[in-house]
């Protein structure tokens, strides 16, 4: 079943639990996520990059995670991911987005706040919830680390603009870490402290280790992104297909294996989060 953001991180924060959002970039992808959610009765995010909305890629997919999330028998919302502006968060609206993230991290604290409030009213008028980031979550390629989010900036900008869920800078990053990175636990429970308990969001989730993830969420995050990994287990299960000397070339068949391994993916994430079964 198709549900809006606020709904399905609603859901996390009532069963002290996170939900995992699944970054998609193909059918097979889709398919993957959702078999896996419905075998484990979990809620998840399904979320397009905004590369894959502005490439065109997205006309093509936002049908298909609609009827994946309408067809389903779990909770599925479709959201945007690091929405840069409004260009992106209007056309993934139109496509049917049940959420949106508005990232405007990499500006100055007024601009991010000013930016986000503009998504948040916009979205708001159908019924849309907005994340927003305050704290600029890089790669793992970067030279150094931004300054970790400060509690209480976070507080301010949750108050002005109206956010259901913000991600925060804690440690984490986006990619396959170099090292194991060391989250600030503590500092998730003052941004809890600080915006009044608003829900978390941790990007970067392809590569923490499962304590950390836990006392993550123990302390607030209650959505957790994984991109990196789920296009690590298509290529694996690719390549591990075409190493197959008795593999079928008829494209159907040929993506079984794949789709095979984003489930399992999904599948490990899900039950490392504390979704399964909370549907």
């Amino acid at each position: 079943m198709l549900v809006t953001l606020q709904e399905i991180i609603g859901m996390a924060e009532a069963g002290n639990f996170c939900v995992p959002a699944f970054n998609v970039y193909n059918t097979e992808t889709i398919m993957g996520v959702v078999k896996a959610a419905e075998e484990a009765k979990a809620p998840v995010i399904m979320q397009l990059y905004p590369r894959l909305i502005n490439e065109e890629v997205g006309y093509y997919l936002a049908p298909a995670i609609l009827a994946a999330a309408k067809k389903a028998s779990v909770p599925v919302c479709f959201h945007l991911d690091h929405g840069p502006s409004e260009q992106e968060a209007m056309r993934i609206l139109r496509w049917g987005a049940t959420g949106v993230m508005l990232d405007g991290s990499v500006h100055p604290f007024e601009e991010n706040i000013a930016l986000t409030k503009h998504i948040v009213d916009i979205c708001g008028a159908v019924g849309v919830g907005v994340e927003g980031e305050l704290g600029h979550v890089g790669s793992v390629n970067d030279d150094a680390m931004e300054e970790f989010t400060d509690p209480a900036e976070a507080g301010e900008f949750v108050k002005r603009t109206g956010v259901c869920c913000l991600a925060v800078l804690i440690g984490n990053a986006h990619g396959h870490y170099k090292k194991p990175p060391k989250l600030d636990i503590e500092r998730v429970k003052a941004i809890r402290e600080a915006t009044g308990g608003l829900p978390l969001v941790l990007h970067g989730g392809s590569g923490i280790p499962d304590d950390q993830v836990k006392a993550a969420i123990a302390a607030g995050v209650r959505k957790m992104n994984i991109g990196t990994d789920v296009c690590c287990a298509f290529a694996d299960g690719t390549k591990e297909t075409l190493d197959d000397p008795k593999r079928s070339l008829a494209i159907d068949l040929f993506m079984k294996h794949p789709i095979e391994r984003v489930k399992q993916l999904a599948l490990e994430k899900i039950h490392l989060v504390g979704a399964n079964g909370k549907a």
